[in-house]
């Protein structure tokens, strides 16, 4: 209850109480209350950035966040356990669209967990037979909708199909929750393992943004000097003049970076790749 006494400082009630009365008129002026309600010490860090992602997952679609076609992790119908377990093992996901005479072909969802079955010795092991039922969705599926749609459903992935009905990507429940909460970490994480700079197919390379620019020189024959940053993150920081949203990139000096994890005010990872010639 409020101090009515002349010169009583307000309490801390009645100080929250004041801030949240002035209703916000739209979303920016939202998430500036928001923000200033964390410089006043009333929420914390993580709570501000959950809510942001709140905010922004209502505004973005399928499209935004899907794994395109070309880097999906498939598996083709035709070949054998023997022939797509290693890439099972390797990946560590834990669903595997699987296709039949192309990518645009989803005939199903393998789940790794059915492939101890195999491992089981069973004698009438079927692919096929394991496949649960593929949910397709357009690209512009609001993702506050398509979470509901996982959640109801009991579903955890979607392939997402462009106007013509071919496979554009596939998105997770995990993919959409992280938006929200941040990278969802588990054993397969890049954070546990000990180099900063790791190449991947295709010619990319998973760089943390603590890489010493002295090391990423050494790895991508650039010379950068360490004279205003000493890592590559705070480098890739200055060109964007900004802390970029996960997905975003840029361009110079013939690399590539992509943002692969940031939250509200630091980089964690990247992707870079030398810019294709031609």
């Amino acid at each position: 209850m409020a101090d009515d006494r002349p010169g009583a400082k307000p309490s801390l009630l009645d100080r929250i109480g004041a801030w949240i009365a002035r209703e916000p008129e739209d979303r920016e002026e939202l998430v500036e209350t928001l923000r200033a309600s964390y410089d006043r010490n009333l929420i914390d860090a993580d709570a501000l950035a959950m809510i942001e992602g709140v905010l922004q997952v209502s505004e973005m679609q399928a499209r935004d966040i899907m794994v395109p076609r070309a880097q999906m992790d498939a598996i083709d119908i035709h070949e054998s356990p023997e022939q797509f377990i290693p890439i099972v093992i390797q990946t560590g996901h834990s669903r595997f669209p699987v296709f039949g005479e192309n990518k645009d072909d989803v005939i199903g969802i393998l789940l790794a967990k059915d492939l101890l079955r195999h491992y089981a010795g069973e004698e009438e092991f079927n692919v096929r037979d394991m496949l649960r039922p593929a949910v397709f969705i357009p690209g512009s599926k609001p993702l506050n909708v398509l979470l509901k749609e996982f959640r109801k459903n009991r579903n955890h992935m979607a392939i997402v199909v462009d106007e013509y009905g071919g496979v554009a990507g596939l998105v997770t429940i995990e993919d959409v929750i992280e938006q929200i909460v941040g990278d969802i970490e588990d054993e397969y994480d890049f954070d546990d393992v000990e180099d900063n700079i790791v190449p991947e197919k295709g010619g990319q390379y998973r760089v943390k943004a603590l890489a010493e620019i002295a090391d990423f020189n050494t790895a991508f024959g650039t010379r950068y000097s360490d004279q205003d940053f000493d890592t590559i993150g705070g480098l890739v920081l200055s060109r964007f003049g900004r802390v970029p949203k996960r997905g975003e990139q840029i361009s110079f000096d013939n690399l590539v970076f992509k943002v692969l994890r940031a939250d509200s005010r630091r980089l964690h990872l990247l992707q870079v790749a030398r810019k294709k010639q031609g």
